[in-house]
């Protein structure tokens, strides 16, 4: 259950935005998978605002709540090889600071 729903922090993407996955690989527990790193996907919808699970793990328990969305990927974007449906889609709940504008004068 989120902390706030849509009344804490302004989230910085919508619904419908285009966002890349950052690349990376800090040391810790990450709950972003590797898999949807460095891919493109769309916004399907803002899910809240939650601690973040990356110092919840270090037993930081003082961090301010940051918006997680919901992110949907083109299964081709995510796999290349995939011989599925073209329309078939994953959709993957990522925090903000995971995301930056997939294109980003159109942000």
């Amino acid at each position: 259950m989120p902390l706030r729903d849509g009344g804490g922090m302004t989230p910085l993407f919508q619904t419908g935005n285009a966002v890349r996955v950052r690349k990376g690989s800090p040391p810790g527990h990450i709950r972003t998978p590797f898999y949807v790193r460095g891919c493109k996907g769309v916004i399907e919808r803002v899910a809240g605002e939650y601690r973040n699970p990356e110092e919840l793990a270090f037993g930081r328990f003082d961090t301010p709540v940051v918006p997680l969305y919901r992110v949907r990927f083109q299964q081709q974007e995510v796999w290349p090889d995939y011989q599925g449906n073209p329309q078939d889609s994953l959709d993957v709940e990522i925090f903000e600071f995971w995301l930056e504008p997939a294109n980003p004068e159109k942000t």
